[in-house]
C-alpha cells in the first residue's frame, strides 16, 4: 500500500506508487510566480495559476454577456480573456485594468453553449467528447478508433451544420473509457470480481464525518472500500453520481479517523491542498493516480461532454458532462484520483480518458467545486485532532 496509516487513523491521502520524477522535479520546490502589476492598470499582471483562476472568475461575473471565455498563457503567466468584439469599449477597459489580457473574439459563450447543444442532440453516440476551447474561440469535437461508418459520418455532418468557425473534429487514438481496476489505492469486491480506483482528496462530509471525494462510477461499482486488496472495509459510499456527473463521497466507517488534506506524490514527499479551484484552460495541472503515479499536462478544454460506451448496455452511452479536458495521461486504477495545482488547489477527479501513459492521450476530471457543491462536504482535515503534534501524517513512496 502506498500510504501509512498511523496512530489515531490517521488516513493520509495516498494516490499511487512510483512518481514520475519530471512531473515532481516540477512540482518540489514550488516556483512561486510574482503578481506585481507596477506597471500601471493597463498593463497585464503576472498570475500564478491560482490568481489566474480567481481572476476569470471574477470578470466572467463583472463582463456579463461580452465575456467569452478565458485561458491563461504560461508563456507570459497572464490571464487571456476572450470578450465579443464590438463598440463596448467599456468592457475592454474594465478587463484590462483588472489585469488580464483582453482579446476580441466571435463566438459568444450563449452561442458556443447552443452549439453543444446541437452535438448532444444529434452526435450522442459512443466515443465521442466535445469542450469549449478558449484559445480557439471554437468547441473542439473528439471521436475515438470506436467511431466510424456512419456514425464518424453523423458527427462530420453535425459539426458541418455548425458552421466553419464554430467547431473543429478530429479522431483520437485508443477509446474513452472509464478507468477502472489495476493501481493499489482503494479496493472493493463485487459479484463480477475485484474493483480497484484511486482517492481523490479526504474532505469533511456535511454532518462534520471524515469522508473523501473519488469517481463516480467507482462509488455506483462497489459500496464498499478498502485500504488493501483483502482488507476489511474502512469506508462506504454515502452518495454517487454517474453518469451526468463522475463523483462520489464516501464515509469513513470510523468516525474518528483523523485525515491530512495532502497528496502523496511519491518519494515521501507531499503537496498541502489549501483550496478548491475551478479549472482553467492552460494552467499547468498535476494528476496522481494508483497505477501510474504523477503526470503533469495542461488543461485544454471546459465544460467537456464525454459519452462512454455503457458498460452495462451494449447499445447504451454513459454521458458526462461539465468535465475538464487535458493532455495529462491517464490509465486503468486512476479513477478518481487527484488533479491539482503546484500551488495546492483541488482541481479535479479522473473521470476516463483515451490513450495510456506510453503514447498520451486525452483525459476528462470531474471538477471538484461542483463535486464540493453537490455533497454539502468541505475540502481539508476532519476531526479536531488532525494534523496535530507527533502524528503528523507522512507518506511512503
Amino acid at each position: 500500500m502506498s500510504h501509512k496509516r498511523i496512530p489515531k487513523r490517521k488516513a493520509v491521502i495516498a494516490v499511487g506508487g512510483v512518481a514520475a520524477l519530471g512531473a515532481a522535479a516540477i512540482l518540489l520546490p514550488n516556483a512561486n510566480a510574482s503578481q506585481d502589476n507596477s506597471a500601471g492598470a493597463a498593463t497585464p499582471k503576472t498570475l500564478k495559476a491560482t490568481g489566474a483562476s480567481d481572476l476569470s472568475s471574477q470578470l466572467a461575473g463583472l463582463l456579463g454577456d461580452a465575456f467569452a471565455g478565458s485561458y491563461y498563457d504560461s508563456a507570459t503567466q497572464q490571464l487571456v480573456v476572450n470578450v465579443i468584439s464590438g463598440d463596448n469599449n467599456n468592457v475592454v477597459v474594465q478587463a484590462e485594468k483588472a489585469g488580464a489580457k483582453v482579446r476580441e473574439v466571435q463566438n459568444s459563450t450563449a452561442e458556443l453553449t447552443a452549439a453543444a447543444q446541437v452535438l448532444k442532440t444529434k452526435a450522442t453516440v459512443p466515443g465521442t467528447a466535445w469542450s469549449v476551447d478558449p484559445k480557439t474561440n471554437k468547441i473542439q469535437v473528439l471521436a475515438d478508433s470506436t467511431v466510424t461508418g456512419t456514425k464518424w459520418d453523423t458527427v462530420l455532418s453535425t459539426v458541418k451544420s455548425l458552421g466553419t468557425d464554430m467547431a473543429t473534429v478530429k479522431k483520437t487514438g485508443g477509446s474513452f473509457k472509464t478507468l477502472v481496476s489495476g493501481g493499489d489505492a482503494i479496493f472493493a469486491q463485487t459479484d463480477q470480481g475485484g474493483v480497484r480506483c484511486s482517492l481523490g482528496f479526504n474532505v469533511t462530509a456535511s454532518d462534520g464525518t471524515p469522508a473523501f471525494l473519488t469517481a463516480g462510477h467507482c462509488g455506483v461499482a462497489a459500496k464498499q472500500w478498502s485500504d488493501s486488496q483483502d482488507g476489511a472495509p474502512i469506508a462506504t459510499v454515502d452518495q454517487a453520481t454517474f453518469p451526468v456527473s463522475d463523483f462520489s463521497l464516501v464515509k469513513y466507517d470510523d468516525p474518528a479517523t483523523q485525515t491530512t488534506s495532502d497528496v502523496n506524490v511519491g518519494n515521501g514527499q507531499t503537496v498541502q491542498i489549501t483550496q478548491a479551484e475551478d479549472a482553467t484552460v492552460g494552467t499547468q495541472v498535476f494528476r496522481m493516480g494508483s497505477t501510474t503515479g504523477l503526470h503533469d499536462g495542461t488543461v485544454t478544454g471546459l465544460d467537456a461532454t464525454v459519452n462512454f460506451q455503457s458498460e452495462t448496455d451494449p447499445n447504451g452511452v454513459d454521458t458526462v458532462n461539465g468535465l475538464i479536458q487535458t493532455d495529462v495521461c491517464a490509465e486503468a486504477g486512476d479513477s478518481g484520483g487527484s488533479l491539482f495545482t503546484q500551488d495546492g488547489g483541488a482541481v479535479g477527479l479522473t473521470s476516463g480518458g483515451s490513450g495510456d501513459c506510453t503514447s498520451g492521450g486525452e483525459t476528462f476530471f470531474q471538477p471538484v467545486t461542483a463535486a464540493l457543491t453537490a455533497t454539502g462536504a468541505t475540502l481539508g482535515d476532519a476531526g479536531a485532532g488532525a494534523g496535530a503534534g507527533d502524528d503528523t501524517a507522512t507518506a511512503d513512496p
